[in-house]
C-alpha cells in the first residue's frame, strides 16, 4: 500500500505544472458577443465550427488522430483563428471577460505544429518576453495532457476546465482510472501577449475511487521555494473564443479545443 501511495503522488507531481490547460449542457449566453479586432464577430463563423467538430470527431480528444486528421484541424483551427482574433482586452474588460468565464470541456489536444511539409501552421511555444522559468518543452502526444513530463490520458472523457473571471482563478478537472485529479491557482494577463493567462498553481488534490482524498497543494510551495519563489508554472492562451467554443495553445506547444457543451463531439 506504501508504494501504490507513491506511485500516485509521483503521477500527481507530473501534472502539477498543467496549465491547461483543458481538453454542461450548452449554457446560453446573455451577453452580446464583442466584436473581434479587423471587425469580425464570432457569430458568423458557426459554420466553421462545426466543420471543425466534424473533423475531430472519433479521435479520441485527438490520441487516435492520423496526420491528416491533425492537418486539416490545424487548417481549420488556422482559419478561424485569422479571422476571428480575440480582443487584446480579453481578459482586461470585465464585459468581454465574461464569454470567457465558466465551464469548458476538452474535446481535442493534440501538438499544435507538426511536419511543417504538411502545414503551414506553425505556432512558437517559447515566448523570449514571458515566463522564463515556465517549461516550454514541446509535448507532442495527442489526446493526452503533460505535466512536468508526466501524461495524463484525458482520451475517455472530456476533462473541465472553469475560468472563474471574478476571482482571476482557473481549475482543471481530470477524470482517471484511479480518482479525480483537481488542479488550480490563479492567473494574471500577460504582459507581452494580452490573451494569455498566466497561472500560478496553489491547488492539487486527488480524489480516489476507493480511498481518501490527497490534498498535495504544499508541493506547489516547495517548488516555488526552488525557484526563488515564483509560483508561475503554465501558461494559456486563448485564440478564438465565442458562445459555444475556445481554442487555446498552452506553454508545452499544444493545441486544445474547447466546448460549453460536454457533448458537442
Amino acid at each position: 500500500m506504501h508504494h501504490y501511495f507513491l506511485f500516485l503522488v509521483v503521477i500527481i507531481i507530473g501534472c502539477l505544472q498543467t496549465a491547461i490547460a483543458f481538453n454542461l449542457p450548452q449554457i446560453t449566453n446573455i451577453f452580446k458577443p464583442p466584436t473581434f479586432e479587423g471587425g469580425n464577430k464570432v457569430g458568423s463563423f458557426a459554420n466553421e465550427e462545426q466543420q471543425l467538430l466534424r473533423a475531430i470527431s472519433d479521435t479520441g480528444n485527438g490520441k487516435d488522430a492520423d496526420i491528416e486528421t491533425q492537418v486539416k484541424v490545424l487548417k481549420l483551427v488556422r482559419s478561424l483563428e485569422t479571422q476571428a482574433k480575440p480582443s487584446s482586452t480579453l481578459l482586461s474588460n470585465p464585459q468581454e471577460s465574461k464569454q470567457l468565464d465558466g465551464e469548458w470541456y476538452l474535446q481535442y489536444t493534440a501538438p499544435s505544429q507538426i511536419d511543417a511539409d504538411l502545414t503551414d501552421n506553425k505556432w512558437q511555444a517559447v515566448d523570449a518576453g514571458e515566463g522564463k522559468d515556465i517549461e516550454t518543452r514541446q509535448f507532442g502526444k495527442g489526446g493526452t495532457i503533460s505535466g512536468g513530463g508526466f501524461p495524463v490520458d484525458a482520451s475517455n472523457a472530456a476533462a473541465l476546465q472553469v475560468f472563474d473571471i471574478a476571482q482571476s482563478r482557473v481549475m482543471n478537472e481530470i477524470k482517471t482510472g484511479f480518482g479525480l485529479i483537481t488542479v488550480g491557482g490563479t492567473f494574471r494577463q500577460s504582459t507581452s501577449v494580452p490573451t494569455r493567462a498566466v497561472v500560478s498553481f496553489d491547488t492539487a488534490k486527488l480524489a480516489l475511487d476507493i480511498g481518501p482524498t490527497i490534498d498535495i497543494g504544499f508541493l506547489f510551495d516547495i517548488r516555488a521555494a526552488l525557484k526563488n519563489g515564483d509560483k508561475e508554472s503554465g501558461w494559456l492562451e486563448t485564440t478564438y473564443l465565442s458562445n459555444d467554443m475556445r481554442i487555446g495553445r498552452g506553454n508545452k506547444g499544444s493545441l486544445f479545443i474547447l466546448t460549453r457543451d460536454r457533448d458537442a463531439n
